[in-house]
């Protein structure tokens, strides 16, 4: 069953089995306000098992670019296009939230972003990124990295 994330009352409908369940909720509300805002855009996410398409896109793009397989159980997924780029996120259960932004005309712009939900340690399959800090009243305090997608997919 289909949840539009709604960023003006942050619930934590379907992510309770995290530990920071309430962070990962805001982290979640920034991206529907940043889709929101910037591309009219309603953020609806599902179970991860009702999107395992996308749940294994990327994982795919993860163990195929940089031998990473993340540990945590994904709780929710997303997949949708916008402004000719296509977003498909997944948050975890440890608070982890990753996306992967793949411009569909040639040449685009196309990227994996892991953002980490305050109060989580950096896991471990990701120790080797450096985060950057970012303030959300959503969210509280974002810490977030990315690489470069080189493949096709």
């Amino acid at each position: 069953m289909s949840y539009i994330v709604d960023f003006v009352e942050v619930s934590t409908v379907g992510l309770e089995s995290s530990p920071v369940a309430a962070a990962l909720a805001g982290l979640r509300a920034n991206e529907a306000r940043y889709y929101k805002n910037k591309y009219d855009h309603v953020f609806t996410v599902e179970a991860a098992s009702e999107a395992a398409d996308s749940v294994d896109r990327v994982h795919r793009v993860l163990l195929t670019e940089r031998s990473i397989v993340i540990g945590s159980r994904p709780l929710e997924a997303t997949d949708f296009e916008v402004d000719g780029i296509r977003m498909t996120y997944v948050f975890y259960e440890s608070g982890l939230s990753i996306n992967v932004m793949y411009t569909i005309a040639d040449a685009g712009k196309r990227a994996m972003g892991f953002k980490l939900s305050e109060g989580m340690e950096v896991p471990e399959e990701l120790s080797t990124f450096k985060f950057a800090r970012q303030k959300s009243k959503l969210a509280g305090t974002i810490r977030g990295s990315y690489f470069v997608i080189k493949g096709e997919y």
